[in-house]
């Protein structure tokens, strides 16, 4: 509130199992509907929140404290001479804390078959901590067909291809200390069907 910035938060439960609703409805009370905005959606939830977004730059991050709120000033300085700014785990001094053996397995996979495959030029591609112009981020809602965890995937593959510049910065991503991640099974099947589409599309 002090930083000069005029924003807005917009907070979308996608039918999240870790109390995401109820934490969004108090914030709402505390600090007003004209700063903090919360919806529910049982489809894409970026595509969903954009409709209500009335800046020229767009922040999208788990609410899940994954993500510090403090990184969204890192975004911001780097953004100016970008379309995109996106946070990487796996760049610099980037790096996942919390998460077990198995999960990492299954990050580092999907991006090594990614970066194999598609040759994105990006190296973290299932990270969905981004700073977006938002004239950019509507061009690529317009182009982007996928849903859930290969979302984040084809939104640069298609940047890429529309021309847009990439920024990366290198983030701490930190697993969250309440409620349980959504990847599954059904996930990481749609994951690897999403990413042979891209493969054979782009």
């Amino acid at each position: 509130r002090f930083s000069g910035i005029d924003f807005e938060i917009i907070i979308i439960d996608d039918g999240s199992p870790d109390g995401t609703q109820e934490v969004a409805q108090q914030l709402e009370k505390i600090y007003g509907s004209d700063k903090i905005l919360f919806l529910f959606s049982s489809g894409t939830a970026y595509i969903h929140g954009m409709k209500y977004a009335t800046g020229n730059f767009i922040v999208i991050m788990d609410a899940d404290l994954s993500h510090h709120v403090r990184l969204f000033y890192v975004l911001w300085q780097k953004e100016g001479n970008f379309d995109i700014v996106s946070g990487t785990r796996y760049k610099g001094n980037g790096g996942v804390y919390g998460w077990d053996l198995k999960r990492k397995l299954i990050s580092r996979g999907a991006n090594f078959l990614t970066q194999v495959l598609l040759r994105p030029g990006a190296s973290d591609l299932t990270g969905s901590f981004r700073l977006y112009r938002k004239e950019v981020l509507q061009k690529l809602m317009e182009k982007c067909v996928s849903k859930g965890y290969v979302f984040q995937m084809e939104m640069i593959v298609r940047a890429r291809q529309l021309g847009y510049t990439i920024g990366e910065v290198p983030i701490s991503f930190v697993d969250r200390v309440y409620g349980e991640s959504k990847l599954g099974g059904n996930e990481i099947v749609s994951f690897l069907k999403g990413l042979l589409t891209l493969f054979a599309t782009t």
